[in-house]
């Protein structure tokens, strides 16, 4: 009887298979993704918004294929194998009534006519032609190489703007090492023979010749000025909309740097090879200076960073440190800065920089005066943690742009969220568009610039949705409306949105809505294979608790429907530090979902914490781990293991944790300094000692080694490694460039000295920071499923 009512149940569906008579394993979950299904992505409009272009494999194929569908379709197609290229939208930059529009394809440059829809090859070379740009005058003006060409589309006449030169000017090394007496000669001989003054004028002559610039900006048959890069890489060379200001940098490398060495063992070869690796944090950076040359006077000057406010600056760390506060204060130099732009409004005549100081701690809105080189502060952003959040960074601009030739817009964590702003550039009044706790997470200007698209997450740190909202500010006006991770590409004619939607158990799909408020997505895609629909999977508690200090933590518990009698849990910590992972969205830590379901099975009840220092929380949750990694988001999970023994039932002596990089960081740091916390944990690529990652990401938080060696110390797992107790599992792909191998040896060495039991390290030959063989991740995976079998349930 029991056989019949199950055979009946299979049939309706109301009997999962997969999950009453195949339970998840390790080797299953850890597979080549694909047995998941493939989601659809780079999604991708026509030019004419009639048709979206997106990558799919719902055959489980070797590899993706093109598909299409239409705006207001509701089946996807397969693509042909030679799809025209020239229906999909490409990047143009527009002339200012946007009739035109200019194009890079394959290193040459095309001209667009919207109106005839002619398009004109306006270079054909076997050199890269880059970055073109219209004039006002209607010329056009692109860079090949180091330098710039104008177009006249009139008379189809190419002329060069700039000359710039490798190397040092001749002669000018020379001229330093000459002594008084050598000038003297040298002026004598200049006085007293004709024969040396024409030789001179001569020479003079033909320095300066070359071709000339005849564009409708210069002058007819003008010498080129020779603008020398000395030792030093150029980059960022920005013309203005009316053809008289070129801007460009000027970078020195870094000097003295010690790159590291990632030796690879398992090679084609047979003999082991070396990987280039990255330098320390710490190192010297390579240190830039922004000029502008002037081809109306013809002349060059630097860009004035000395009188940005607040350039002298010291940080506040510094008074941890008396002595060298002293010195810096007597020193009393300017702080090194990096510049962004100009971003250049339509009709030219203002021009905005954005600077950073490579402290990190400053942000600087400021009007170019191009004919000075002076700066003219409009907004200042500081943080005596680290500049950073949602659309504001210190490696470009970040999401700034003119909305007209008057106002400027950018976005600032001012009120402690990021969230839009606008400035007229012309009296320096600022106006703040969007506000809440809650942040803008993506921006985008419409094309008539009337309206701004932003993706935020405001009815929950954990769902995003799209938005807009006038130009000027006023209602913020809710475009969709589904509980999840929705990521949107808008439509060229921004009549439309594909929208990669995700759940908590439900890997993204592509939907289609038309662009309004209160309309319908619709599905379009089901990409998830039937061995994956055939487990139940989780939907996880969405919850939230008060940490030690009083703010709101959010949090993932996954609970067991048969919790073993001891009543185990695990933390599983996320990495990146700066990540959101408690969302309503699909996880990228997709494996890491499924293992959770997989001890959930095995009557484990699993909590996954957005600790401080994630994103989505704003400006004080991110930099809450200032000059401390190890602090408050170590003590966030000890915390949400007292809500889980409160709430869940959790018994407190049977608690494992597991995490990858900045995970693994944490589980070190939880085994060392929280032992009576945690009885096992599982530490995946983890960072052991902050002065050995990289520079960039590590000196926002914890300033440099040498500078702040308090914060070092309390932050780096290494010099906790004597408060180990517990059951540690350690692995670590010995070709990982991101966290170097050598940071788990050094850990290690540490262990023997120290005599400690109860720790071993699993090491992944092939493997860098990701892994990427499923034998990897299946042989991880069991280890660490091990761990808790053998420490947590006995």
């Amino acid at each position: 009887m029991k056989k019949y009512l199950l055979f009946l149940l299979l049939c309706t569906g109301e009997y999962t298979f997969a999950q009453q008579i195949a339970p998840l394993t390790v080797e299953k979950i850890m597979r080549d993704p694909k047995w998941m299904g493939v989601a659809p992505g780079n999604f991708r409009w026509t030019a004419d918004s009639k048709t979206l272009y997106f990558n799919w494999n719902p055959e489980n194929k070797p590899k993706e294929e093109l598909f299409k569908i239409s705006a207001t379709g509701s089946k996807p197609v397969k693509a042909t194998e030679k799809e025209d290229e020239k229906l999909l939208s490409l990047n143009y930059t527009y002339n200012a009534d946007r009739s035109q529009g200019l194009v890079e394809k394959s290193g040459d440059i095309y001209l667009q006519n919207f109106k005839t829809g002619k398009e004109i090859r306006l270079t054909n070379t076997l050199e890269r032609e880059n970055s073109p740009v219209f004039l006002n005058n209607g010329n056009i003006v692109y860079q090949a190489g180091d330098n710039l060409f104008e177009v006249n589309l009139k008379s189809a006449e190419t002329s060069q703007i700039t000359n710039f030169i490798k190397g040092k000017k001749p002669g000018r090394s020379e001229a330093k090492q000459a002594t008084e007496q050598d000038k003297w000669l040298k002026a004598q001989q200049t006085e007293l023979f004709d024969i040396i003054k024409k030789r001179n004028a001569e020479s003079r002559n033909a320095n300066r010749g070359g071709r000339g610039r005849s564009g409708a900006t210069g002058t007819e048959n003008k010498p080129l000025k020779e603008l020398y890069t000395d030792d030093r890489f150029l980059n960022n060379v920005v013309i203005s909309p009316d053809g008289r200001f070129v801007t460009y940098k000027l970078t020195t490398p870094a000097q003295n740097n010690h790159n590291t060495v990632v030796p690879n063992y398992v090679t084609a070869s047979g003999y082991t090879e070396d990987i280039p690796g990255r330098a320390k944090v710490g190192e010297n950076e390579n240190v830039s200076q922004a000029f502008i040359y002037d081809t109306q006077r013809d002349t060059i000057y630097s860009i004035l960073t000395s009188t940005i406010p607040g350039i002298k600056d010291l940080p506040d760390y510094l008074k941890d440190y008396p002595k060298e506060l002293d010195t810096l204060k007597k020193k009393n130099a300017d702080r090194p800065v990096n510049l962004f732009g100009p971003l250049w409004n339509d009709n030219g005549s203002m021009g905005i920089v954005v600077a950073t100081s490579t402290d990190n701690k400053d942000r600087w809105i400021l009007k170019l005066d191009a004919a000075t080189g002076k700066l003219t502060l409009l907004d200042r952003q500081r943080d005596e943690a680290w500049i950073g959040g949602p659309g504001i960074s210190s490696y470009y601009q970040g999401n700034t742009g003119w909305i007209d030739n008057n106002h400027f817009y950018y976005q600032s964590e001012a009120t402690g969220y990021s969230h839009l702003y606008m400035v007229n550039v012309a009296t320096g009044d600022k106006k703040q568009l969007t506000s809440g706790k809650w942040e803008v997470q993506t921006l985008q200007l419409s094309k008539d610039r009337s309206t701004f698209y932003i993706k935020a997450n405001k009815e929950h740190p954990g769902i995003t949705n799209f938005f807009k909202i006038a130009a000027n500010g006023g209602e913020l006006v809710q475009l969709t409306n589904m509980k999840g991770l929705s990521d949107i590409t808008l439509s060229p004619d921004e009549k439309y949105l594909a929208i990669n939607y995700s759940y908590l158990n439900k890997p993204g799909e592509l939907y289609l809505q038309t662009n309004k408020a209160g309309a319908k997505a619709v599905k379009i895609t089901q990409s998830t294979s039937v061995e994956f629909d055939s487990y139940k999977w989780r939907e996880p508690d969405m919850v939230s608790f008060k940490n030690r200090y009083g703010a709101d933590v959010y949090a993932r518990v996954y609970k067991s429907d048969n919790p073993h009698p001891n009543h185990p849990a695990v933390v599983f910590v996320h990495g990146a530090g700066y990540l959101q992972n408690v969302h309503f969205g699909w996880s990228t830590y997709f494996r890491e979902f499924m293992f959770n379901n997989l001890l959930a099975d095995n009557g484990y009840t699993v909590i996954d914490i957005d600790y401080t220092a994630s994103s989505g929380y704003g400006r004080d949750y991110r930099t809450g781990i200032y000059r401390h990694m190890g602090g408050k988001d170590l003590t966030d999970q000890v915390d949400g293991v007292k809500f889980l023994v409160e709430k869940y039932g959790v018994n407190p002596k049977h608690v494992g944790l597991y995490g990858g990089s900045y995970g693994g960081f944490i589980t070190l740091m939880a085994m060392f300094n929280e032992s009576d916390v945690f009885t096992s944990g599982a530490a995946l690529r983890s960072v052991t000692d902050w002065a050995h990652y990289n520079h960039g990401y590590t000196s926002n938080i914890l300033n440099e080694p040498f500078n702040d060696p308090i914060a070092y110390k309390r932050s780096s797992p290494i010099y906790f490694a004597d408060k180990l107790k517990g059951n540690l599992l350690m692995a670590h792909g010995m070709v990982d460039v991101n966290v170097h191998f050598q940071d788990i040896v050094r850990i290690t060495q540490r262990f023997i000295e120290l005599g400690k039991n109860n720790w071993e390290l699993a090491v992944y030959p092939v493997e860098d920071h990701g892994f990427v063989e499923p034998s990897s991740w299946t042989d991880e995976y069991k280890r660490i499923f091990k761990l808790y079998e053998n420490t947590l349930k006995k």
